[in-house]
């Protein structure tokens, strides 16, 4: 073998081992409902344990399903985001929070949400129907619709970037 061809053979197995070493590309979401479907319309209760039917409101206008958890940091994390999205976007999408009831009584999570508040109607999935039908990997699991019912957009963790998704349901640029 001639010294170039050495050398470009060299060449060659070092950039597949760098290729081998790199950290794999993010890929898309593999678990959880997947975007262009039609958004199951589940009956999940609240917390007085009243039915709350969200196929009153999936394909009627814009929604936006959290699955969360009062013991999640990344929930914890993403609350002052989905507070300036309900404040910039609650007159156009409706925000529901579910609680995956994982480790959580009925009365704890009153009580968290006397304490704190949170920025959407809480439902309280305590036979997992909602969790079944939507299938979260994680909680601080986003789920936001059209008005047509359709998913546009899913994501998991505490530093979602939501807006954009929420601009397109709603038809709004930025800083409206």
């Amino acid at each position: 073998m001639t010294p170039a061809r050495v050398s470009s053979v060299l060449a060659s197995l070092a950039l597949a081992a760098a290729a081998l070493a790199s950290p794999a590309p993010c890929v898309a979401q593999e678990e959880g409902i997947a975007t262009g479907v039609h958004a199951p319309a589940v009956v999940v209760k609240d917390l007085d344990g009243t039915p709350r039917d969200l196929g009153e409101v999936i394909g009627r206008k814009p929604v936006l399903l959290e699955f969360w958890a009062t013991w999640c940091t990344s929930c914890q994390a993403m609350m002052p985001t989905l507070t300036r999205m309900r404040e910039r976007y609650g007159d156009a999408v409706d925000f529901y929070g579910v609680n995956v009831t994982i480790s959580e009584t009925r009365d704890g999570v009153r009580e968290y949400v006397k304490q704190h508040a949170p920025p959407f109607v809480v439902l309280y999935d305590e036979e997992g129907v909602a969790a079944r039908a939507y299938d979260p990997p994680a909680t601080s699991y986003i789920v936001i619709m059209d008005a047509a019912g359709r998913v546009v957009y899913t994501g998991s963790g505490g530093q979602q970037d939501i807006e954009p998704a929420l601009r397109q349901v709603t038809g709004r640029g930025a800083g409206e």
